[in-house]
Order: C-alpha cells, then structure tokens, then sequence
C-alpha cells in the first residue's frame, strides 16, 4: 500500500468520527478550542490504535491465508463500507452529545473505531509499515474531528449521512482495489 492509498484509508475510516463531530458542533455550537481538542484526541486515539490491534491478529494469521487474503481483505472491506452506508440510511435523528460526559465519548470513540480494527486485520495481510499507518490515520481522524466540529458550529448540519455513505464507498474501492491487484488485474 502505498502513501495515497493509506491517505484515503484514513478519510475512508474517519467519516463516522466527522458525522459525530458535526453533531456535536451542532448540538453544542459554544464548544472552546481545548474541549474540541480533547475530544479529537480522543478519536483520534482510539481510531489509530484499532487498526494496530487488528493488524497483530491478521500477522498472527498471514501464514495460513496467502492463497485467500485479497479475498478476505476485499470482504472485510466491503462489509465494512456496506455497513457505513446501510447506517447513513437507517439513522432516523441524531442524539445530542454530551461533550462532558468523559464515559459517552470513550464509547462513541470505540464504537467508531471497531471498523478500523477490522481493516487492520486487513493491513496485516497486506505489506504496511503498520506505525505510520497508524500515526496517519490516527492525524487524519483527529484532525478531521476538529474539522467536523467546526463544520458542525458554522454550518449546522449541512452534510448529514451523506458523509458517511461517501467513507463507505472509499472502503469498498480501496477492497475492490486490492483484490484486483492480486488476481493480476491492475
């Protein structure tokens, strides 16, 4: 994998922390620099460090794969991605978040981040240098966090689920990729 594509995994992954980050600029327009910094630390965390647990379990299984990991990645991609845009749809109304509540944030940021484990089962399949990869992921999220709250604050819910649909089809191409290139197609 190289930079561009670990670039736009990280934007892929990083679509549902935005949506909540919108929201939260919406539902509580008076949030300072520090309490947005915090809570995109907190993402941003969580997001780079999934994807590291799920790469440790991928390596501990690389030996026995060889012959289907395009195909495992591309599914676990798919599923992920498919999973993003069903949920854009299936979201009746957003729920004020409670930018105090420390429990809240801690489990809207594992939530979020539960896909970025299953891709790195992913990159441990595939030849990453697994540190950067989740350095970058981990910068991207948080300051796409930032980003969506600010967004939230200014523009008040322009964007909606089409954000999340959008990160789910950059996860299915990066799949769709992936398998290509291993069955020699790209």
């Amino acid at each position: 994998m190289n930079a561009s594509w670990i670039i736009l995994l990280s934007v892929g992954l990083c679509f549902d922390t935005l949506a909540i980050s919108i929201s939260v600029g919406i539902n509580d327009r008076k949030v300072y620099f520090w309490q947005a910094f915090k809570i995109a630390a907190i993402f941003a965390f969580f997001q780079g460090a999934m994807p590291f647990l799920g790469w440790l379990g991928g390596k501990a299984l690389e030996k026995h794969m060889a012959e289907i990991d395009h195909w495992i990645a591309f599914g676990l991609l798919f599923l992920v991605g498919g999973k993003m845009i069903l949920e854009a749809f299936s979201k009746k109304s957003e729920k004020r978040i409670d930018i105090g509540n420390i429990k809240l944030l801690l489990t809207l940021a594992f939530a979020t981040s539960i896909d970025a484990f299953a891709v790195g089962i992913t990159l441990g399949i595939e030849e990453v240098n697994i540190w950067i990869t989740c350095a970058v992921i981990g910068f991207i999220t948080g300051l796409t966090a930032m980003i969506g709250m600010l967004i939230g604050k200014k523009l008040a819910g322009l964007f909606g689920s089409k954000i999340e649909i959008i990160g789910g089809l950059i996860l299915i191409a990066l799949g769709i990729k992936i398998l290509l290139e291993h069955l020699n197609y790209i």
